[in-house]
């Protein structure tokens, strides 16, 4: 008897298949009969037992799930989804959505997962159900976590903000307690914080959180008003299970609340969620909708200087401060992290998978990865950059 046990996958039996789930927010069938060619078995919730010897059962199992992980799929959106992992031997650095960004300053943004439980009609990176998105990604928590130990030894700089910002919902990442913790333990990291929507924030989680090292929350609140606030998410939302999740959030965490202004939908909320904030001590930071070329764009932006025009109003009004440079939030320059080349450069690179957009490839050279916009070649490719900033890399085929 062979009993397999495991702390990342889950196991549902149904008629002829079993669904096996990892880190809870991802899946892939196996038929039947692929297991009981091991040999008989059950399954538990984190558990498979078969009826052989644990040699046979282990190398046998391996190779089913190896080829499983070729087709994960999210729980969400049911969208094919790529783990990157340690075996895989990959960099994190050159994309704007997933990985690591450095724009050569204190604050490094980190993206462990693409995908949101939202369906927000503004979202400016286009998530949720109704994402055009080909494919979703997921990053093992200790590929992470060496990497970005890999990025402060290179810009040698101490008094460092991590940013866990991902093109999606970070709570959706099961370890995200065990990152943060891990991230805390670096010693040039003074601060860490993170973006989230709150809807699947719990007082349990949060203090989970906070005392993995987790030092600010910004929460996204974009209406007080029950109707409202399900419009601009696109699915069914509670404003009032938020708000009290953010009075708790207040005793113990930095909170930052920063609703998007979006013309037309939620102008009149500005001055309630102004007004929460400041009864729980919270900091406010409004958003300026901005139209993005792979955004949702449900209404036209406002000039910042009209903008800006409100925000001195509603300063006025509230008597509390809502316009802020990058110095109030103590983010300074740090040496630049160094580029393996530059915009114009011909290079020779690996087709790794698709990305994100219709028709995009993501490949790697010299430790980056670079987005590829229309792609259909697969393996070694002749590249051209065409962006190179902060070291995010975008390349065409020549």
């Amino acid at each position: 008897m062979a009993i397999l046990e495991f702390q990342d996958l889950s196991f549902e039996e149904s008629d002829d298949k079993v669904r096996i789930y990892f880190l809870d927010s991802y899946y892939f069938d196996v038929n039947k009969k692929e297991l009981l060619e091991i040999d008989k078995f059950k399954i538990k919730k984190n558990s498979i037992e078969f009826d052989c010897e644990e040699k046979r059962a282990r190398n046998k199992f391996n190779l089913i799930l190896a080829n499983g992980f070729n087709n994960l799929k999210s729980t969400f959106n049911n969208k094919k989804t790529i783990y990157i992992h340690q075996n895989l031997h990959l960099p994190l650095i050159g994309l704007t959505y997933l990985g690591i960004v450095d724009r050569n300053t204190s604050l490094i943004e980190i993206k462990p997962l693409t995908g949101c439980n939202f369906n927000c009609i503004y979202c400016s990176v286009d998530e949720g159900i109704s994402s055009k998105k080909q494919v979703d990604f997921v990053i093992e928590k200790d590929l992470l976590v060496d990497e970005f130990k890999r990025l402060v030894k290179e810009k040698k700089a101490d008094n460092l903000e991590v940013y866990i910002n991902p093109n999606g919902e970070p709570l959706l990442y099961k370890p995200l307690a065990e990152l943060i913790k891990d991230i805390s333990s670096i010693k040039e990291v003074k601060k860490i914080s993170l973006n989230t929507n709150a809807c699947l924030l719990t007082k349990e989680k949060a203090d989970e959180l906070i005392k993995a090292g987790l030092t600010k929350f910004n929460v996204s609140i974009n209406s007080i008003d029950d109707k409202t606030a399900k419009k601009m998410a696109g699915m069914n939302y509670e404003p009032q299970k938020i708000l009290d999740i953010c009075k708790y959030i207040a005793k113990k965490a930095e909170l930052v609340i920063a609703p998007v202004r979006l013309p037309g939908f939620n102008e009149e909320e500005m001055s309630k969620i102004i007004e929460f904030a400041l009864s729980i001590n919270a900091r406010i930071g409004i958003q300026n909708f901005l139209n993005y070329r792979f955004g949702r764009n449900p209404a036209k932006q406002l000039e910042f200087e009209e903008f800006f025009e409100i925000m001195k109003d509603l300063e006025k009004k509230h008597d509390t401060r809502l316009i802020f440079d990058a110095s109030d939030f103590d983010i300074h320059l740090t040496e630049k992290l160094a580029k393996p080349f530059k915009k114009n450069d011909v290079i020779k690179a690996k087709i790794l998978f698709e990305g994100r957009q219709k028709n995009e490839k993501i490949a790697v050279c010299k430790n980056r990865l670079i987005s590829v916009p229309n792609c259909s070649k697969t393996g070694k490719v002749e590249l051209r950059l065409v962006k190179s900033k902060h070291n995010i890399f975008v390349g065409t085929v020549l």
